[in-house]
């Protein structure tokens, strides 16, 4: 199981870097999100995770870490309104310049336009 979690995580984290690296905005915000998914299993991971568990420490000789879990839930949060700010901002200069390339354009292109 810990194979198959951890080939999740790097197929996640190959996955947005490989769109990161592209050139246009809706793939880079789609990037970025994957990687906070990616980064949130792994911080889930980290606590390992025990079934039938409470996450207190009392009366019983195992308990679950609850500092991962409220980690991730936080995240999540964080993401999500990162996530909304990053599309609002694309489509506004999607709108404002009238293209979703992020790389400034050749020279070559700009004294052609001119």
């Amino acid at each position: 199981m810990e194979a198959l979690y951890a080939t999740t995580v790097g197929m996640l984290t190959a996955c947005s870097i490989y769109l990161i690296l592209r050139g246009r905005s809706f793939p880079i915000v789609i990037g970025i999100t994957m990687l906070s998914y990616a980064v949130n299993l792994f911080l889930f991971s980290t606590g390992r995770l025990v079934m039938n568990e409470l996450p207190i420490i009392g009366n019983q000789a195992s308990y679950t870490d609850p500092l991962p879990q409220a980690l991730v839930l936080t995240a999540i949060v964080i993401g999500f309104a990162m996530t909304a700010y990053s599309i609002i901002l694309a489509v506004r200069v999607r709108g404002e310049l009238g293209t979703d390339e992020v790389n400034e354009p050749d020279s070559s292109d700009a004294e052609g336009q001119r």
